[in-house]
């Protein structure tokens, strides 16, 4: 990797270009800041130097801070390591400076980068230049003061709006708002700005502070209403995360005192946040995330991917056409198949709506829209599979049934084509143990909906090559996918782990706490729905089927609940048939039904596990508990059992997968932060009151016994040496 540098070269017009790189996206690394200072600093007494032009190698300008000081700073608590930039150097050197500076912006000009721009006198930009502050996604707020000169230059409820979201805008909306000068082709960028700085120093062009605007902020009145209404918004929509509301709190210090006291609140602010559980976790999962591209024995044995151009999908039911959705909107061609006319066109019909509930959402243009539509044709046989790359079976979790499709492809497929199954459950070796080609028998495990849900679970069993994970990995990339390899057992890893879930929701519900209740703590924890209302979503014949696969393989430690097929004898099929737990309504909120509540207290009479037939008594925080303790300890066994490459990948799973809270950090992650000690001494209290199904996992055992954190690397046991 190249060190970082920066370069100053002065020019004959008296213009000095200042320079920084670090590939491949100008992250702001310390050795950067330090380089700027210097070269900054230099300029200033060079009598040759009249204006300074600010700007980044490679077509970037800089894609922002660099993260891994964050990480850093999270392994020690150590706030030392962060550079005093915000005062010392964009405000004191750059901002107050004598001579002019103007920053040439093109490609990313994002966090900190922006930052630097912001403090420089004017802004000049390529065409579609990304420009934003994301730093919330990573539980902090812009550093260096964004938060002060962003509102400045834009009016303050589109820059709260950018931070807020995250999300960056192009140069060309930029312009229009007064965050950037001028657009100029990149051939003419560095021309444009140095010119620009020049008309600064010779008093041609305005001399402007960001720090010192007020013009676009509005009278104290109208910027206290626009901070109440974004106040209000961020309590629906970012829940338990202190980022939001605190960056609100500077922006306001900034215009009721002013930027220079606006500043150094931020400044104290955001050392503040950077300790945070909540960027701990968020930056955890950017980096974990990162770290699922790296798969020991695939990724680093030189083996190249090789092109998937054409898809058949068997099934084209919510699943399959889902899948389809995916795979045409990334320019792959599909084919469906299915076993009758009405299916078919059923199938189709799906995959037309999925992308067009796109188009009607300004999330895809229509002209792309008609090529993805091109791209899926629609068969009742396998006669055109004679030249696929990849096949996903994606038909009902049925064992003989999905055994026949694999050895009915394996004779018509190419002998390169890889043999794919979409079974969220079934233990893959069952699948495929009548095919001869097991090297290529894989998962494909997408989630539902599958052309919306990020996650793509790669399975692999002991026989399926590197050469076929590695094309998987790349299809998944392709589509957009975050792609994570896992060991083959029934449920895989994100299923398999998540299995107790519904599981403890029904032993609460059996020992008297309200359904509504479990649904409500769970959803303020952070997750988008509880579990009976997910039960609900994903209809009771996939609860059915998948309970059935984990009964017959963790007997030990399944509960038996009669309360599904009582819901189901009631003529209830959740938001299949709009009668579940809630009662759904087109163009309505779910809304609970108490017509269930008898039904209920069915099931608890049937079970009778209250003790001495009363409801138990629990707190807010034990329901959580008692729902996701389970989950760890099931978490625990998948690490023991080596279904996936590290701890971090199980993080991402299930922020992925199942909508963990990201600023939680994943299942796993969060389960340290609470600390094994008191998982294991909750679990092993709970068994003994209510039996078998809370009894603590050896592994579990073994961390809180010896103070080791779940997520240190398990030691290598002979099952994840044979899985990964």
């Amino acid at each position: 990797m190249a060190e970082p540098k920066v370069t100053m070269e002065v020019g004959n017009d008296g213009v000095a270009i200042i320079k920084f790189s670090n590939p491949p996206v100008n992250a702001l690394a310390i050795q950067i800041f330090a380089g700027l200072k210097e070269k900054w600093n230099e300029a200033a007494i060079r009598n040759d130097v009249k204006a300074i032009v600010l700007t980044g190698t490679g077509g970037r300008f800089s894609g922002g801070f660099d993260i891994n000081v964050f990480e850093k700073v999270h392994k020690t608590s150590d706030i030392s390591l962060l550079p005093d930039v915000s005062v010392d150097l964009v405000m004191n050197i750059m901002e107050d400076g004598k001579k002019p500076a103007v920053a040439a912006v093109e490609g990313l000009c994002l966090g900190g980068g922006l930052e630097l721009a912001l403090g420089c006198h004017a802004r000049i930009a390529a065409p579609r230049t990304q420009l934003g502050l994301p730093e919330l996604s990573l539980g902090v707020l812009p550093g260096s003061g964004g938060t002060q000169r962003l509102p400045r230059l834009i009016g303050l409820s589109k820059a709260i709006e950018m931070m807020m979201t995250s999300k960056p805008i192009m140069s060309e909306e930029g312009k229009r708002l007064g965050l950037i000068d001028a657009i100029v082709p990149s051939t003419e960028l560095l021309k444009v700005a140095r010119q620009w700085a020049l008309d600064i120093a010779e008093r041609r062009k305005p001399w402007m502070c960001s720090l010192h605007r007020t013009d676009k902020i509005g009278s104290l009145s109208e910027a206290h209403e626009v901070l109440k209404l974004a106040r209000q918004q961020v309590k629906q929509t970012a829940r338990n995360m202190p980022q939001h509301l605190v960056c609100l709190d500077v922006i306001e210090e900034g215009i009721v005192h002013g930027g220079y006291n606006g500043v150094l609140k931020e400044a104290k602010a955001f050392e503040d946040l950077v300790l945070s559980d909540t960027s701990r976790g968020l930056v955890h999962v950017f980096f974990a995330q990162r770290a699922t591209s790296k798969v020991p024995n695939v990724t680093d044995i030189g083996l190249k991917p090789r092109p998937v151009k054409k898809v058949a999908i068997i099934g084209g039911g919510l699943m399959g056409s889902g899948i389809a959705t995916s795979l045409v909107l990334s320019n792959i061609f599909v084919i469906v198949k299915e076993i009758n006319p009405e299916y078919l066109h059923k199938g189709i019909k799906a995959v037309e709506e999925n992308i067009r509930g796109l188009v009607a959402r300004k999330k895809l243009q229509q002209d792309k829209a008609n090529k993805a539509l091109s791209m899926v044709k629609g068969v009742l046989d396998y006669s055109e599979f004679k030249d696929v790359d990849m096949v996903i079976e994606a038909v009902i979790e049925n064992v003989p049934l999905k055994q026949q499709i694999f050895t009915d492809i394996e004779k018509v497929c190419p002998p390169h084509c890889i043999l794919a199954t979409n079974t969220s459950t079934i233990d893959l070796s069952v699948i495929g143990e009548k095919t001869r080609s097991q090297d290529r028998v894989i998962g494909a495990h997408f989630f539902s909906p599958a052309h919306v849900m990020p996650l793509l679970e790669i399975v692999r069993t002991e026989k399926t090559s590197a050469q076929s994970i590695l094309d998987l990995m790349a299809v998944g990339k392709t589509i957009k996918k975050v792609p994570v390899v896992v060991g083959n057992c029934t449920g895989f890893a994100v299923n398999r782990t998540f299995f107790p879930y519904a599981q403890s929701a029904e032993i609460l519900a059996n020992l008297g706490v309200d359904v509504y209740r479990i649904d409500s703590q769970i959803t303020s924890f952070g997750l988008p729905i509880g579990p009976f209302q997910l039960q609900d979503l994903a209809g009771y014949g996939v609860a059915a089927a998948s309970r059935k696969q984990y009964a017959s393989t963790f007997p030990e430690r399944t509960f038996k609940s009669p309360l599904l097929d009582l819901l189901v004898k009631s003529g209830r099929n959740g938001k299949n048939n709009g009668k579940g737990y809630y009662i759904y309504k087109k163009g309505e909120k779910p809304k609970p039904d108490p017509s269930v509540l008898p039904i209920v207290e069915e099931s608890r009479r049937l079970t009778n596990i209250m003790p001495g037939g009363k409801p138990i008594s629990v707190t807010d925080q034990e329901i959580v508990e008692m729902i996701l303790f389970p989950v760890v300890n099931e978490a625990c066994r998948v690490l023991d059992d080596g279904i996936v490459v590290r701890a971090s990948d199980l993080d991402v799973a299930s922020v992925l997968g199942m909508s963990f809270p990201s600023y939680r950090g994943g299942i796993v992650f969060w389960a340290d932060t609470v600390g094994a000690g008191h998982i294991y001494k909750s679990l092993h209290k709970w068994s003994e009151l209510y039996g078998n199904f809370f009894k603590p996992s050896k592994f579990l055992e073994e961390r809180s016994a010896k103070g080791i954190p779940l997520s240190a690397p398990a030691s290598t046991s002979l099952a994840s040496r044979s899985r990964m």
